[in-house]
């Protein structure tokens, strides 16, 4: 039994012991109506039992902690002093609710028991009191099935049926109504519900075999029980679980008076919102019932009507409202969800917290918030006339109540997320959702998509080529697969986890994706899937909700939610806020125009590999390479990949439009381009000439038992040069290509994969005597059609031009990306021979750790799961592992900048994009982020919040201050200086 502190706090009559900033002791509805009564609006009495007392009491197996009792029954006093009433008293009797309020909303998940206190005698007193006999049974029989129900677990139907009996059995014959026409609750009389009570009060003693209780307090005590156990109910862990709640350990429990919307035609209740949560307009927006229960509004019993009926039916109760509106937005700074009873024309708050919106309604109302008051100042002058609104709220309503820097912070990175995934229309009847699901897998990317069912990359191209929404189901998939992957609507895989190929592919596109569906048995032979009992063929028509993991059959509707003008007002002052610069990783120009669309400010990782698997003749082109026999075969071969690559760069850079572009040199290992079948070896044979078993000996041959550690990245370009001097004469050919039409470019040529200085130097070095040959070369060209006079864009290379280059006026770049352990230590030998570092974090995470991302799906749940292991705060693969991994990055940072001051830092792994990541990557100093296209906005908050929490949070405001005009932020081309020996007389550049 725990030892006795305060357990119990009050409040009532303007006075309250706890307050807003409670939420963790008090619960968040405990909290609000603490901080509701301490700033004057008009909250029943009551008090809250808190948060820890619960979890006392579940950790005992469900004995009241030492001193509970005690502060119960003072707070019981202490609230019959206050109304002047006895609780469950004989005449005019003090009757509660009990429910429950958690640190974070729950709603519905737990319980709620109302109109406590009522006994065969305290109903007859409150029927005097009342005048009303029917009010008074009403909520008799209400309080005995919710007590029933909910106290003592007997099931709600019993109750239900017995009113629907005497409905049907009773009022129905009284009213003589027809069959066809409905009999409704309010029908029922003072007298049949009188009778009613007797009914359930039998059904209670069946199931318990006791009497219903009629000592208020053993009432009190087994709500409160009630309350403390549906914390642990299914449901109630469900939601947790699902929502990812797992730091609190209990509800507090509201005991307040009651009082009621069921009183006649001068009493209501209501929900309201301080603005539209669906818009995020300025509106006072909410529901209204006209003599009822709170209950009844939730339940959906009745059809409520729009909340502005009340300005015409109790205006006075309506002006008094709007004040608390005013008065509640401007105390807590947000959109405010609020719960209403007016009891015979006396208005009465139950419940404020922040309120639920859409997600275009998130960006509006932070937005206005910032930029206009909560009302008009009219408005806000006529409330005070009326001596409902205190002047100094009016005052502070009529101005912005939040800095933009403060709106900043109301956003959340799930806030943009939900603002671009399509999802599956909201129209659709829960019920037909459910005859339509299939099976579930793991969501690795939310949204939502549909299509034919395809079973290879090859099919789901040609029919998207054709404009068929195809469906890529699959095993697993791998780089092959990628022109498939980009085709489809949706990717679906029977195995791997939220960090497998697919999901790290698909994400880079927004794509939605679910994988580790287990439930999928794939035939790829008959083009056939068996789930749960259905198969499904080629064709066969499938949606997938990538949010929830469900898999449907047939086509549902989707609809795509369009974003609101301020969602681009809200970014350009993250833009103005934020250190760190962001970019994107794209490998196309429709990629990179999507990016630059959101807000990329270049591309930190550009993958050649993924080129070579546009098109066939590419495919055929890079395989003949591999399987060259000699030196000058695979020069022949790769003379054929050029232009292609180059006409891939020239699309890219245009797309840039001077932006910084980071493309990195070839790094998968050279077996993930050959063929794996005789048919794919055949027609190969037909290119080069070789023969097909010689082709499939090749392939043997390179097979390699860890190519993740094999022979890959820069370790091919020290094998096989000319693979890195047909990249770079691409690179270099386009972006002289690009300067010469008049498009600025910014090429930063990034070798993969190093792990020692001098492996550095040789690449290095032979990037920038190619890059130098290449301009010198084309400088010549332009020399000789202008009659020997060089144009400045063709000047001669400088021998001096520096370790990046600046030859021929073409700045570029060369550096490394630090993906192995080892680079991460010897950085300050590395940096001697580069421009910049990007941290390959996907691998560095898997070399320091020991981890394969593809396999480690199986059992790191187990390492994160806070019910287990806990080894890891969250999945390393999603964001980055600062105490281990994070280490290295801090360490190749500090020993890259001791040998190059200027040395420029960026991360171009899946952490680029997680909000986690980037706040460490601020703090560690990196000059940039780099993360797939649809992650750019999610980043530039990412990176403005972590600024704001390293100066000490919103009171940075505005200070990169053109944030004050909400307009776009200008475009901020990288001139991409060269860095190196100092040009004489000159300092050297600091381009970030």
């Amino acid at each position: 039994m725990a030892a006795a502190g305060k357990l119990v706090y009050s409040f009532g009559r303007g006075k309250a012991e706890g307050r807003g900033d409670q939420k963790l002791l008090l619960g968040g509805k405990g909290a609000g109506l603490a901080e509701m009564t301490r700033i004057g609006l008009p909250v029943p009495a009551g008090f809250t039992i808190t948060t820890t007392t619960c979890e006392a009491y579940l950790k005992s197996g469900g004995t009241w902690p030492r001193g509970l009792e005690a502060q119960v029954r003072d707070g019981v006093r202490e609230l019959e002093r206050l109304t002047k009433k006895k609780l469950g008293g004989a005449k005019d009797p003090l009757l509660v609710s009990v429910r429950s309020g958690a640190a974070r909303s729950m709603p519905g998940m737990m319980e709620t028991i109302l109109n406590l206190g009522l006994n065969d005698e305290s109903v007859e007193g409150l029927a005097k009191a009342s005048g009303n006999r029917r009010f008074a049974f009403d909520s008799y029989r209400r309080f005995i099935t919710m007590y029933g129900a909910t106290a003592r677990g007997i099931e709600r139907h019993k109750f239900d049926a017995a009113f629907d009996m005497v409905k049907e059995e009773v009022t129905r014959l009284r009213l003589a109504r027809r069959a066809e026409e409905p009999v409704l609750d309010t029908d029922v009389n003072a007298e049949e519900l009188e009778r009613l009570v007797g009914f359930l009060k039998n059904i209670y003693r069946e199931a318990t075999g006791e009497e219903f209780p009629q000592d208020p307090f053993d009432q009190l005590r087994g709500a409160i029980n009630a309350v403390f156990n549906s914390w642990n109910a299914e449901k109630a862990v469900t939601y947790r679980r699902v929502e990812n709640i797992a730091d609190l350990n209990g509800t507090a429990v509201n005991v307040v008076q009651m009082v009621f919307g069921n009183m006649g035609d001068d009493s209501g209740t209501g929900v309201c919102f301080t603005r539209d949560p669906s818009t995020g307009e300025r509106v006072f927006y909410g529901d209204l019932l006209i003599n009822a229960q709170g209950e009844d509004v939730v339940a959906g019993i009745r059809t409520p009507v729009p909340l502005d009926r009340l300005r015409e039916l109790m205006p006075e109760a309506y002006d008094q409202l709007e004040a608390v509106r005013v008065m509640l937005e401007v105390h807590y700074q947000d959109m405010q969800d609020l719960e209403f009873t007016i009891e015979r024309g006396t208005l009465y708050m139950l419940q404020c917290r922040s309120g639920k919106r859409s997600p275009a309604a998130t960006f509006k109302i932070a937005v206005d918030q910032a930029t206009t008051g909560v009302v008009d100042a009219a408005a806000a002058r006529r409330l005070v006339k009326k001596r409902y609104l205190p002047a100094r709220y009016a005052k502070a309503a009529s101005k912005p109540i939040l800095t933009k820097a403060q709106a900043v912070q109301r956003i959340t990175p799930t806030d943009i997320e939900r603002l671009f995934y399509p999802i599956i229309d909201p129209a659709i009847a829960r019920d037909a959702l459910e005859r339509q699901l299939l099976c579930e897998g793991i969501n690795a990317v939310p949204g939502a998509a549909g299509g034919q069912v395809v079973f290879s990359a090859h099919e789901a191209e040609r029919r998207a080529a054709g404009g068929t929404a195809v469906v890529l189901v699959r095993k697993e998939t791998s780089p092959e697969d990628v022109g498939g992957m980009h085709a489809a609507a949706g990717i679906l895989t029977a195995t791997g986890g939220k960090t497998s190929h697919a999901a790290v592919v698909a994400r880079g596109w927004g794509k939605c994706c679910i994988v580790g569906c287990a439930a999928l048995n794939i035939d790829e032979r008959a083009r056939t899937v068996s789930v749960n009992g259905r198969t499904l063929r080629e064709g066969d028509a499938i949606t997938l909700d990538g949010t929830s993991g469900r898999v449907y059959e047939g086509s549902l509707p989707l609809v795509r939610p369009t974003a609101p003008p301020e969602f681009e007002t809200l970014l350009s002052w993250c833009d103005d806020l934020r250190r760190l610069r962001v970019r994107t990783n794209a490998d196309t120009p429709e990629d990179a125009r999507r990016a630059v669309e959101f807000g990329a400010e270049g591309i930190g990782l550009c993958r050649t590999e993924h080129m070579f698997f546009a098109t066939t003749e590419r495919q055929l082109a890079i395989q003949e390479m591999i399987v060259a026999e000699s030196g000058e075969q695979r020069v022949a071969a790769l003379e054929k990949l050029l232009p292609y690559q180059r006409e891939d760069f020239v699309g890219i850079f245009e797309a840039m439009n001077g932006r910084p572009v980071t493309i990195r040199l070839i790094d998968p290992p050279l077996h993930e381009f050959v063929p794996k079948s005789r048919e794919q070896a055949e027609a190969l044979a037909r290119v080069t000439g070789l023969s097909a078993d010689h082709i499939l000996r090749r392939s043997e041959q390179l097979h390699e038992a860890n190519p993740m550690l094999g022979h890959r990245g820069c370790r091919l370009c020290i094998t096989y040069p000319e693979i890195l001097d047909m990249q770079v004469r691409a690179i270099i050919e386009a972006a002289l290509q690009c300067q010469r039409n008049g498009t600025p470019v910014a090429p930063e040529i990034m070798i993969p994969l190093t792990m020692d200085g001098k492996e550095m130097r040789l690449l290095a070095g032979r990037v920038r005597e190619v890059a130098e040959r290449v301009i010198a070369s084309r400088a010549a060209e332009a020399a000789s059609s202008n009659n020997g006079v060089l144009s400045t864009a063709h000047a001669a290379p400088s021998k001096k031009s520096g370790r990046g280059g600046r030859a021929g006026g073409l700045n570029y770049l060369v550096g490394t990306m630090i993906e192995v352990p080892r680079a991460a230590l010897l950085a300050d030998e590395v940096a001697a021979s580069s421009d910049f570092f990007s941290f390959g974090t996907n691998d560095l995470t898997q070399m320091t750790m020991g981890l394969s991302r593809d396999d480690a799906g199986r059992f790191l749940p187990d390492y994160v799961d806070k019910d287990k292991a806990a080894v890891f705060p969250a999945d390393p693969f999603q964001s980055l592992d600062a105490a281990g991994v994070g280490k290295l990055v801090e360490l190749a940072c500090r020993l890259g900048r001791q040998t190059r001051r200027d040395l420029k830092l960026g991360v171009c792994g899946e952490h680029g994009g997680d909000p986690d990541s980037i706040r460490f990557f601020h703090a560690v100093g990196l000059d940039y982020v780099s993360c797939s296209p649809f992650r750019v906005p999610v980043a530039r908050l990412a990176a403005a919040q972590a600024t704001l929490a390293d100066r000490g949070g919103a009171r940075a405001s505005t200070s990169r201050s053109r944030a004050k005009d909400g307009g776009k932020k200008r475009a901020k081309p990288n001139t991409n200086k060269p860095r190196g020996r100092k040009p004489r007389g000159k300092k050297p550049s600091r381009a970030r």
